[in-house]
């Protein structure tokens, strides 16, 4: 069986799940705007990765550690992106294998942005509800960074989240050159149905990101 322990450093707190048998890499996950690393979503997609032997350190970004409710300030975006790299670094630390970096939202949007600009923090990306554009404003994309991005990324998004349609998805990530994957959950919104995935699309998912690593030897 799996097991979850706190994990509690200077800079980074949350959960680590560690898989019952030899690990296959690490994925450091994170939380969107409104929520922490408590929520159903996180915790079933830890959950389904290390049922994969997959480690999966759970945390919170920077901002949520210096407020415990609320939305992040603009301002928070700088000491969040330092913090994804954090996150990694120590899960690069406590495991062998390839490091993904995840994050549902606002802490996926964070984590692509940071990769743009240091491309070798991790191996992978992984984000979960891409808010391409503000619900009902699809002409403010949140896309300048994409052509800089230079890891494999893996988006994975609802079929009818308001923050981007799979059509516009598709669109967006033209722009990226690096390998991307776009997985898309059938009458999932932006929460992802907190994680309620089927079986067979679970296993897409996992068979998706591992297929954008790099091989190893």
């Amino acid at each position: 069986m799996s097991h979850v322990r706190p994990f509690d450093q200077e800079n980074i707190s949350g959960f680590l799940h560690e898989p019952a048998t030899d690990s296959r890499g690490g994925i450091a996950l994170t939380h969107g705007a409104g929520a922490n690393c408590n929520s159903r979503l996180l915790i079933a997609v830890a959950e389904l990765f290390c049922v994969q032997n997959w480690t999966v350190l759970r945390y919170d970004l920077p901002f949520r550690r210096n407020r415990p409710s609320g939305p992040p300030w603009p301002r928070s975006a700088a000491l969040d992106q330092a913090g994804v790299c954090e996150a990694a670094a120590q899960l690069r630390a406590l495991t062998r294998g390839p490091i993904v970096a995840a994050g549902h939202s606002y802490g996926g949007r964070q984590t692509t942005m940071i990769a743009a600009k240091q491309p070798d923090f991790c191996d992978a990306i992984m984000a979960l509800s891409y808010p391409l554009h503000p619900p009902n404003k699809p002409d403010q994309l949140r896309t300048v960074h994409f052509p800089e991005l230079q890891v494999p990324v893996l988006f994975v998004q609802g079929s009818t989240d308001p923050f981007g349609t799979e059509a516009e998805m598709q669109e967006a990530i033209k722009a990226i050159p690096s390998q991307t994957r776009l997985v898309i959950i059938e009458r999932g919104s932006h929460d992802l149905k907190n994680g309620k995935i089927e079986a067979g699309k679970a296993s897409e998912i996992v068979k998706q990101l591992e297929e954008l690593l790099p091989r190893r030897d």
